[in-house]
C-alpha cells in the first residue's frame, strides 16, 4: 500500500447510503444456494477480484499475476479475473457500482467502511464458508471484529497497522540520545524534542499536523494512546473533552511555547511533515511504518536513518487497514473460490504478499512491519521470522513498534470521522499558533460542534 494512501485510509470514509443497493442486494449465500441445487464439486467457477496492482506499479503487479497463475494451477477449476481500477476505491462511484451490479464479486474495502456496508446489506454473509481458512483462528480478534456483525462474518482483512512514533535515528545520535532506546513516555518525547531542537536553527524536535483534517486525525491517535475516546459508547456524544484530551493539547502547548521544540511553522499537512522528515531536520512525529517508506521513496530520505517505536504509553492504538468483502450476488461457489484466493494471496506466511524472498529478489523493500494480522500467534511469528530473514532494511529499527503493536488493542476511527477531524483541526491549530489559547475553552467549543455533527447523523 502506498504511504500517501495511508493517511487517506486512516482519515477518510465513504459516504455510504443507509439503504441497500436494490431489492435483491441483501441476499445471502444461503438464500442463493436454496434457489437451486449446488454445483458439482470442482465445477468451473470464475470470480472477479478487485485491487490488482496497477500497471504503474509493475513489480507488484507482476507478483500478483504470478500468484494468479500459480493459484490457478493448483485449482484448475477456478479462474481469477483481476480488476485493476486505481485507486481501488473511488468514493464517488462506489455506491453506483454496487447499485448497478458492476462491483467485483470480491471487492476491496477500507476498514472504516465495513460496518456501513454490512448495515446497508451490500456484502454477502460468508460465515458458512470461512472455516476453510486454516489461519482463521489466529487472526487478531480486534481485526476480525471489523468484518463481523453479531456472529456473522462478511469479509476478511488484507492489511492491518497501527500508529506509532516515527523518529530520525541520525538526529537522535546527533543530539546525544540513544536511537536504540526510543521514548516510551510523552515526558521522554518532550525531553528528546528539546535536545533535538537545540542542535541548531531549522531543527524541529517534534512535528504535528493541524490542517486539512490531519490535525484531528493525529489528535485522535494521541487520545486513543492515552486511553481516551473521541465519541461516547452511544455514538451520539463527544467524549474528548476529558483529562486525556486535555493532556494531548497541554503536551503540545508545552512543547510549542515553553520548550520551543516544534518550530515556528505550523498549520502543517501530510506532505509538510514528510518533507521535513526527509530533509533530516525533523526528530519525531506520530505515524505508521509506511511513513518511512514514503520518506525514502518520495522525500529523499534513507531507510537507515529512521526508526518506528511504539506509541508512548499506549494500550490502545488508532488502526487502519483494508480487506475484501463479497458482492451479495456472488454464488456460494464464487465465495468459496474467493476465500481460497484470499488465503493464498493475503493470509499465508511465505507466499503471496508475504513472499519476502521474492520481494527481495524483485528489489522491493523488505523489513518494514506494515501488516499485523496475527499478533503473537504462530502465523505472525512465522511472518516476522521471514521478514527478518529476507530484510533489505534494518528490521531492528522497528523492534519497539513490533513489540508494542502485539500488546495494544486496535481501535478504529470514530463515526463521522472527517467532520469530527475538521472540528478538532481548529483546536490543534489554535494550540500551535496562539500562545494564549485556552485548552478548556477549545475543547468545550469543539465538543458542542461535534455533538451537533453527531446529532445530524442520529
Amino acid at each position: 500500500m502506498k504511504p500517501r494512501n495511508l493517511a487517506i485510509l486512516l482519515s477518510a470514509g465513504l459516504a455510504l447510503a443507509a439503504a441497500g443497493c436494490g431489492s435483491g442486494s441483501g441476499s445471502t449465500p444461503d438464500a442463493k444456494s436454496s434457489q437451486g441445487s449446488a454445483a458439482p464439486a470442482n465445477a468451473p467457477v470464475s470470480i472477479t477480484v478487485g485491487c490488482q496492482p496497477p500497471k504503474s506499479n509493475p513489480k507488484e503487479r507482476s507478483e500478483w499475476d504470478a500468484d494468479v497463475a500459480s493459484f490457478q494451477k493448483l485449482h484448475p477449476n477456478i479462474t481469477i479475473v483481476s480488476k485493476d481500477a486505481f485507486p481501488c476505491i473511488v468514493p464517488e462511484t462506489f455506491q453506483a457500482k454496487l447499485a448497478g451490479g458492476e462491483m467485483e464479486d470480491m471487492y476491496y474495502v477500507y476498514y472504516t467502511d465495513a460496518q456501513k456496508i454490512i448495515a446497508a446489506g451490500q456484502a454477502a454473509d460468508i460465515s458458512p464458508y470461512i472455516n476453510s481458512i486454516t489461519t482463521l483462528k489466529d487472526i487478531r480478534p480486534d481485526v476480525m471484529s471489523i468484518f463481523k456483525s453479531g456472529d456473522k462474518v462478511y469479509g476478511l482483512p488484507r492489511t492491518n497497522y497501527s500508529t506509532g512514533l516515527v523518529y530520525n535515528r541520525k538526529l537522535f545520535t546527533q543530539a546525544g540520545l540513544n536511537p536504540d532506546t526510543p521514548p516510551t513516555t510523552w515526558a521522554e518525547v518532550q525531553a528528546a524534542a528539546k535536545k533535538i531542537a537545540a542542535i541548531g536553527p531549522g531543527y524541529v524536535g517534534y512535528g504535528e499536523y493541524s490542517a486539512g483534517n490531519t490535525g484531528g486525525w493525529h489528535f485522535t491517535s494521541a487520545l486513543y494512546g492515552r486511553g481516551g475516546e473521541v465519541v461516547g459508547p452511544d455514538g451520539k456524544t463527544a467524549a474528548f473533552n476529558s483529562p486525556q484530551g486535555k493532556a494531548v493539547l497541554d503536551n503540545l502547548k508545552t512543547m510549542r511555547w515553553t520548550d520551543n521544540s516544534m518550530g515556528t511553522k505550523q498549520l502543517l499537512r501530510w506532505e509538510d511533515l514528510m518533507r521535513m522528515m526527509g530533509s533530516g531536520k525533523l526528530g519525531m512525529m506520530i505515524g505508521a511504518p509506511d511513513v518511512v517508506q514514503a520518506v525514502n521513496n518520495d522525500f529523499k530520505g534513507k531507510f537507515d536513518d529512521y526508526g518506528v517505536a511504539a506509541l508512548p504509553e499506549a494500550t490502545t492504538s488508532l488502526s487502519g487497514g483494508d480487506g475484501y468483502m463479497f458482492n451479495p450476488k456472488a454464488t456460494p461457489d464464487q465465495i468459496k473460490a474467493g476465500l481460497q484466493w484470499l488465503e493464498y494471496r493475503f493470509l499465508t506466511p511465505g507466499q503471496g504478499q508475504f513472499n519476502y524472498e521474492r520481494a527481495k529478489a524483485d528489489g522491493l523493500p523488505v523489513g518494514l512491519p506494515t501488516t499485523d494480522l496475527y499478533g503473537t500467534a504462530a502465523p505472525g511469528i512465522k511472518m516476522n521470522e521471514l521478514r527478518t530473514q529476507f530484510a533489505t532494511v534494518p528490521v531492528e529499527h522497528f523492534k519497539s513498534y513490533v513489540d508494542g503493536a502485539a500488546k495494544v488493542q486496535f481501535k478504529l476511527e470514530p463515526p463521522k470521522a472527517q467532520e469530527i477531524y475538521a472540528v478538532l483541526d481548529t483546536a490543534m491549530s489554535a494550540i500551535l499558533t496562539r500562545q494564549d489559547a485556552n485548552i478548556d475553552q477549545l475543547l468545550s467549543d469543539a465538543e458542542k460542534k461535534v455533538n451537533s455533527v453527531l446529532a445530524k447523523s442520529s
